[in-house]
């Protein structure tokens, strides 16, 4: 039976991976190793900025790992979304680290650097032809919004790895991609089915978190004619139906449904199998195909940011928070508009009380007093200077406000002196939308570099 195994080490490049876990892996004869490195989840900035969440020796560590034994097998490295944002220079920020490697373990490598940030010029166009449209709940986008943004990437789907491979690239860098499609391109460039080859991608996306131990690396999964099965590294892992099933909720909406570029993933009908102590059989999973579209991601300012942080711990304001928060809000709001003559459409300011409420939702009728609380103040303005004295205003009420005119004045407390950080500049996500495309490779640009000399 026809078969291919994808080494995933990690859920994240630069998350590591047990050392006793890789060797096993590379034992196993895999036939790719694939890893993601980027993410949405810690919001615009690294979009906005080009910066790696990761640390440049926390990648290097696990690029470190990885080529010389990839190298010495023979198999493909892909990368996806380098660099964290999957920018262009998040491609360029791995390239490097990559040939530093194999320039320090004497060895080369042809490496496919895909770069994925879209030029607002192009998009526009393609609005004006009607290639752009929304996702919901998103409105549909104007020539403005687009121009407004400081970068747009578009997330590749396997054809541009599988291109790089098929033009022997021994290394494949990617921009921007689905984080499935770094793993189910392999599978599917050796003719395996498609609903398995994405589902078993889909599983592993994450490496170990489809497992019952997230500590002890990755993940191998093994795409067959007729499913696919899903193995840890390391031998003192183990995963079960409830673990793997599970990750198909794993930021989806729908247990059953998962859309790719081009094509969408029914796992309905799918069933799993104990396999045996650590491993699980994955069968009945079903593709249709689609209309090919690219998800677009961009970043654009939002204004600039001043945070001020006071600890709250007297006992009348606390038995009361909720009273006090909301006349702290009414004062502050009076204050600035009278003492600086700002508008409220002006700026944004954000009160979070962790200990209370900060996450959001009301606090639990029956849950008593919070022993102290911390309130976080966030005030973003069109500008540096404007966000920080507005901050600034609202520091005599931090400190001393009471909430009750015959009530003694309290004091809180800053835990730093002065008690306001600006911030600088912060960023907000722009887009949640798919443009059309004929060719899956359009969007998209490659270079080929050899490593290493």
């Amino acid at each position: 039976m026809q078969s291919c195994k994808i080494l995933v080490p990690t859920g994240m490049l630069g998350s590591g991976c047990p050392e006793e876990a890789i060797e096993r892996g590379f034992s196993m004869r895999p036939d790719a190793v694939a890893v993601d490195a980027g993410s949405t989840d810690s919001g615009p900035y690294f979009l906005a900025t080009t910066h790696s969440k990761m640390t440049r020796g926390a990648v290097r560590r696990d690029l470190a790992q990885i080529i010389p034994r990839q190298l010495d097998a023979g198999i493909p490295l892909i990368i996806g979304s380098c660099g964290s944002a999957g920018t262009d220079a998040g491609v360029d920020y791995v390239a490097d680290i990559c040939g530093e490697i194999l320039t320090e373990i004497g060895r080369t490598a042809k490496i496919a650097k895909i770069y994925s940030e879209i030029r607002a010029t192009d998009l526009v166009d393609r609005l004006a032809r009607g290639q752009v449209r929304p996702l919901p709940p998103s409105l549909p986008l104007t020539k403005e919004e687009i121009e407004s943004c400081i970068r747009i990437v578009g997330l590749q789907g396997a054809e541009p790895m599988q291109k790089a491979i098929r033009d022997g690239a021994q290394i494949i860098l990617c921009g921007r991609a689905t984080d499935t499609a770094v793993l189910a391109c392999v599978p599917l460039m050796k003719g395996l089915p498609t609903g398995a080859s994405w589902h078993a991608a889909k599983i592993a996306e994450c490496g170990s978190v489809c497992t019952e131990r997230l500590r002890l690396g990755g993940v191998m999964i093994t795409v067959t004619s007729a499913g696919f099965e899903v193995e840890p590294l390391h031998i003192d892992n183990r995963c079960t139906v409830a673990s793997v099933s599970a990750h198909m909720l794993y930021e989806n909406s729908d247990p059953f449904r998962l859309i790719e570029p081009g094509v969408i993933l029914d796992a309905s009908g799918a069933k799993y199998e104990q396999l045996d102590h650590r491993r699980v059989r994955v069968t009945g999973s079903f593709a249709e195909t689609t209309s090919y579209t690219i998800k677009l991601e961009a970043a654009r300012l939002a204004g600039y940011q001043t945070m001020s942080f006071v600890c709250i711990r007297e006992p009348k304001v606390l038995e009361r928070f909720d009273q006090w928060l909301s006349s702290l809000e009414e004062v502050c709001a009076s204050w600035i508009r009278d003492n600086m003559n700002v508008s409220s459409q002006e700026y944004d300011i954000d009160f979070r009380p962790y200990g209370w409420n900060g996450l959001g939702g009301n606090w639990p009728p029956g849950s008593g007093v919070p022993f102290e609380v911390g309130l976080m103040v966030l005030v973003t303005a069109e500008t540096s200077e404007l966000s920080l004295q507005i901050a600034r205003a609202c520091n005599p009420a931090l400190l001393h406000w009471s909430g009750d005119p015959s009530a003694p004045m309290p004091s809180f407390a800053f835990p730093y002196s002065p008690a306001e950080t600006p911030r600088g500049p912060v960023y907000e996500f722009a887009m949640n939308h798919v443009v059309t495309v004929d060719d899956p490779l359009d969007l998209f640009r490659m270079e080929y570099t050899e490593g290493g000399q």
